[in-house]
């Protein structure tokens, strides 16, 4: 039996969704520190948008999948190391990281925006950005982003997952932030913690700007070479988006659609 290795968390999380082969079953990573995207429950349950989208896939792959969490800058590593199979916490496609992972479908459109108090006003450029202290995740698109945009005009503070993030903000000790803006809406701005807080600088995109913009996304990856994998997946992924159980499944967890392929679903009520 292949020994699952989990991070951060500590944990091995187990979702059946089939028999119980070894050749049909699946090493699932997740960060499980995103919400609403994929968080641990206090009884030590891993659920959100991911998960659940997650195991409803391999149960329409007749396949069983198990979770390991660890923070979300291990999780390409396991991958490429053969600790995991599959990685199912959106991931942004970067030209680096297409050279090393194939891309499912996208499972989610999550453009990235800056968040900052209320009562400061910047620009965000080079220099208007001289000194500000930014947080970003650590390994994610948007470090990557944030670098290349403005080098080394910010002081730059990586941190392993949004939670930590979200605490130096409304401490005072960074400026702002610059992450995914479904998930700073629903865990900052829209609770009453983040009165003071709002969405700056427009939407962005930290992917691959040769993606066609209405192609952008972000998904979940498996190894070089897993081509049939990639093509269950996605056949799977597809039918949820089709028959509105994917949406079923993201109303859960969030108001609006996620994907463009939901819109039939949402029309139809």
């Amino acid at each position: 039996m292949r020994i699952v290795k989990s991070g951060l968390l500590g944990l091995a999380l187990l979702a059946l969704a089939g028999p119980a082969l070894a050749e049909d079953k699946l090493i699932i990573g997740n960060e499980g520190t995103y919400p609403p995207f994929s968080m641990v429950t206090a009884d030590g349950q891993l659920t959100g948008v991911e998960p659940d989208l997650t195991r409803e896939m391999c149960t329409r792959m007749k396949v069983t999948c198990e979770f390991a969490v660890m923070d979300f800058k291990a999780l390409i590593p396991s991958l490429l190391q053969n600790k995991v199979d599959v990685v199912a916490s959106q991931v942004t496609p970067t030209p680096e990281r297409k050279e090393k992972a194939l891309f499912s479908v996208p499972v989610v459109y999550n453009p990235d925006i800056f968040v900052t108090r209320k009562d400061k006003t910047y620009e965000f450029t080079v220099a208007g950005l001289k000194g500000v202290r930014i947080g970003v995740q650590r390994g994610s698109a948007m470090a990557t982003y944030i670098t290349a945009q403005f080098g080394d005009a910010p002081v730059i503070s990586l941190y392993d997952n949004p939670d930590q993030i979200r605490l130096d903000l409304l401490a005072g000790r960074i400026d702002m932030t610059y992450g995914a803006k479904l998930n700073w809406t629903a865990e900052l701005i829209d609770k009453p913690e983040g009165k003071d807080y709002t969405l700056a600088g427009g939407d962005h995109w930290s992917g691959d700007m040769s993606i066609p913009e209405d192609q952008r996304g972000s998904s979940w990856i498996v190894r070089k070479g897993e081509d049939a994998l990639l093509a269950r997946m996605d056949e799977a992924i597809k039918s949820m988006i089709a028959d509105c159980t994917f949406t079923q499944i993201r109303k859960k967890y969030l108001s609006a659609p996620i994907v463009a392929g939901e819109a039939a679903c949402v029309k139809a009520g």
